[in-house]
């Protein structure tokens, strides 16, 4: 029987010693950079990024603009099998950590739970599901009841005592915009998050959240090129801290100049109406390698993997399961 215990939290720390574990879903970003031969140079580069944009939106009080640093560490959410009368677990989903050090005060700070999301049953979805579901068919749709199963599982973490013994407050979820999608400026301006843009038609990873009971708001902070996708429960902007919001923000806007420099390290701030697009080309690259072939070569890989030692051999159980979850 799946139940609260079934869950378990371990963490390791990302720094640039990082080595991806046996169990890590290798198309997440930090276990991208944190492969071949610039791997210690990625990490490096890309946690001095984090650290330099942390500073320059916490600039009260800060006139070195060397205050803050952050530390980072890797959530890994397991499946205990024993439900199935199995023996080990599966890796269920990963988030980031962040814990807000300010050298000035002396002090550590709790962060937030969130930031990137790594989920191995996203990936069948997405990556085999839809494919094979939409194979033959003159318009894409989605099968019934689509990302219910995620989200349930997901739903049943955060609210899990493994979770709540870690960490106080929910996840908050920053990824990029997307590609297919028009965004319109608004006249609302948050101290932090910055100027709001906002747009109607959500997109199917915009509904896939909110199976996991997370709404939408898309903000583009103060010197940034394009805005961010917040996904969260509750309310975004009275639930956390200016800090706490800062450290969403330079984690997963220094991740998305790495992995859309089209986007995030674009030469121009988006426009009052934004249409971002991977082939823009006016552009700055970083120095940090990602490969974003390589990421989406693997998601179907582990979509199979996911098919496999997960979907397949226990789906009757996970969907009597998550029936009487969301009843």
């Amino acid at each position: 029987m799946i139940q609260d215990s079934t869950f378990s939290i371990h963490r390791l720390r990302f720094d640039e010693n990082y080595h991806p574990s046996d169990r890590t879903r290798l198309t997440t970003n930090f276990a991208n950079l944190a492969r071949g031969e610039s791997r210690q140079q990625n990490l490096r580069n890309v946690l001095l990024m984090i650290e330099n944009r942390f500073n320059d939106l916490a600039s009260w009080d800060n006139p070195r603009g060397d205050r803050y640093s952050i530390e980072l560490e890797i959530v890994s959410v397991e499946m205990d099998l024993a439900f199935a009368d199995k023996n080990g677990s599966f890796p269920l989903i990963e988030i980031l950590y962040s814990t807000i050090v300010d050298k000035k005060a002396g002090i550590r700070m709790k962060g937030l739970a969130g930031n990137s999301f790594s989920s191995y049953v996203r990936d069948y979805d997405f990556s085999v599901l839809l494919p094979e579901y939409n194979k033959d068919k003159a318009e894409f749709t989605v099968p019934l009841n689509y990302g219910d199963l995620h989200g349930n599982l997901f739903k049943a973490v955060v609210n899990s005592a493994a979770y709540k013994r870690d960490f106080r407050k929910p996840p908050v979820i920053c990824l990029s915009i997307s590609t297919n999608r028009t965004y319109h400026r608004t006249e609302n301006r948050h101290p932090i998050l910055g100027v709001e843009y906002q747009q109607h038609d959500f997109s199917l990873t915009d509904q896939y959240f909110n199976k996991m009971g997370m709404k939408v708001r898309y903000f583009m902070p103060a010197n940034s090129m394009a805005p961010l996708a917040f996904y969260f429960s509750g309310d975004l902007l009275s639930d956390y801290s200016f800090l706490e919001l800062i450290s969403t923000i330079s984690v997963m806007e220094s991740f998305q100049k790495v992995y859309r420099p089209e986007i995030y390290n674009a030469n121009a701030a988006a426009a009052e109406c934004c249409q971002p697009s991977l082939k823009h080309q006016d552009y700055s690259n970083t120095r940090i390698i990602y490969d974003r072939e390589e990421r989406s070569q693997l998601a179907t890989a582990q979509g199979i993997y996911t098919e496999e030692n997960f979907i397949k051999p226990y789906h009757d159980i996970l969907e009597r399961w998550s029936a009487r979850y969301a009843a």
